[in-house]
């Protein structure tokens, strides 16, 4: 257990501040409290750096006989896109090299996790210590809570959310798309199933956001009222505890699904066909 030394009145914050129990330890917890963040500053470390990388590759999304988009580069509407992959229109022009393909689905995706509140626990613990755990006082003098940026993108988290879930539309027509066979007719392969799988953890961790549940159904006065909407916000209600998983579980999924797809447009793979 560490200890410490009480800040003087002029330091004075968070559990040490006027009023609260002046105890010098850092904490009195005695089990492995630091083993939370760590591993969450691990997961979301390698999420990141895999995605910056990514980003910026402008390689390897599309795999065109398979017909696989990767959901990083989804919908691809740029001049710069390989045939075939742009669905929707290619209606920003080529920026050039060093400039991400993905320059406009991607931030909005971004800014949905980072604002998402089972992210900011997670991200703020990991990466800013505020806290580090409960019952373990942060190292930050001030705390000026959501009110100036960045951290007040935050309180945009809903219309972060409205974004992705149009992008996951978008996600759920490639998925579609991936039935398609090698040539003509309709065809499943490997990587049919895993875009599935992603796509069902995506809306998984979508519908069970907390924002989600309160634009359905939080602020209705009368249910009766609203039979369809108290439906869906009762299983969304349902859903919404396991909400963390879904967010962790969709990281994996999507990093699983780019890979995948990735490699098979390289031709480092070969996707495994089902039929056609």
């Amino acid at each position: 257990m560490a200890t410490g030394t009480v800040p003087g009145p002029g330091k004075a914050r968070g559990v040490f501040s006027a009023g609260r129990a002046q105890i010098a330890e850092k904490t009195l917890r005695t089990d492995n409290w630091r083993a939370s963040p760590i591993f969450m500053a691990v997961i979301l470390g390698i999420f990141v750096v895999y995605s910056g990388v990514r980003l910026f590759m402008n390689d390897n999304y599309y795999a065109a006989q398979e017909h696989y988009l990767t959901p990083m580069y989804s919908p691809c509407i740029s001049e710069a896109c390989v045939e075939g992959s742009s669905d929707f229109g290619t209606w920003l022009p080529d920026l050039g090299t060093g400039v991400p393909i993905a320059i406009l689905a991607f931030p909005i995706l971004t800014l949905f996790r980072a604002t998402c509140y089972y992210y900011r626990k997670a991200g703020w613990r990991s990466f800013l210590l505020s806290p580090q755990a409960c019952g373990v006082p942060e190292p930050w003098k001030k705390y000026t809570g959501e009110s100036r940026f960045p951290l007040v993108l935050a309180n945009w988290h809903r219309y972060f959310w409205m974004g992705a879930c149009l992008l996951l539309l978008i996600n759920t027509f490639d998925a579609f798309k991936a039935f398609e066979g090698v040539g003509d007719g309709i065809g499943m392969g490997v990587g049919t199933v895993i875009m599935w799988v992603n796509l069902i953890a995506l809306w998984m961790y979508s519908m069970s956001c907390h924002a989600c549940r309160h634009i359905l159904g939080g602020q209705l006065k009368h249910f009766s009222k609203h039979p369809v909407r108290y439906r869906i916000w009762k299983f969304i209600s349902k859903i919404n505890p396991k909400h963390g998983d879904w967010a962790l579980i969709s990281l994996f999924t999507v990093i699983a699904t780019d890979a995948y797809i990735m490699a098979v447009s390289a031709e480092w793979i070969s996707d495994f066909r089902f039929f056609n």
